[in-house]
């Protein structure tokens, strides 16, 4: 079995990848994830994911590596990890009654070969019309400071949605375990 490594720091593609019941580490990547003038969000969360790959594949030059990067977007504006109260409540009520796209960017590097696969994949949410009240309620109970757009779809935040939509809800999560598991079969791994 090859190692494989996820190089990332967030628990929630932690906890998306173990639902593969597959044996990895994690370990944080350091990459400067400022977005290029006019960059597209495919394009962005496209070359995010393979810097974080890059980024590891020195320290395990046998493993398959896994990079992955998300961005939410609404009105062509790129909403990242507010990283606190007052930019997560200026998040959400720009979002108000909006639908906003999460851009997944994925990756696997085979970092013997230096075999590259990548991929992203969008979800859509629809926002319903968030009250004052009910953004503050939110964020008192779940402050989703290190989530784009201020949004955990997988608890709480499920209860701003109008409705979702997309090929995989996964990769609303922050890791589309659907295209992943196909790349990880390309590269030798069998999952079931």
């Amino acid at each position: 079995m090859r190692q494989i490594v996820l190089a990332s720091s967030s628990p929630f593609r932690k906890a998306l990848l173990q639902r593969l019941q597959l044996q990895f580490e994690t370990t944080s990547p350091n990459v400067d994830e400022t977005a290029h003038c006019d960059e597209p969000s495919p394009d962005l969360v496209i070359r995010l994911a393979i810097s974080k790959a890059h980024a590891v594949a020195e320290q395990y030059p046998n493993a398959l590596i896994i990079g992955s990067d998300q961005v939410a977007v609404c009105d062509k504006r790129i909403l990242g990890k507010p990283g606190n109260l007052e930019n997560a409540t200026q998040q959400l009520k720009f979002i108000s009654g909006k639908r906003v796209t999460y851009y997944t960017g994925l990756c696997v590097l085979d970092a013997t070969s230096k075999e590259l696969q990548h991929d992203h994949v969008k979800f859509f949410v629809e926002f319903r019309q968030l009250t004052d009240e009910m953004i503050a309620n939110y964020l008192s109970k779940e402050p989703a400071f290190n989530c784009a757009g201020s949004f955990k779809s997988e608890s709480l935040g499920v209860a701003l949605t109008q409705s979702m939509s997309g090929e995989d809800p996964t990769s609303l999560v922050g890791l589309p375990l659907i295209r992943l598991t196909q790349m990880l079969e390309k590269a030798g791994v069998r999952i079931i």
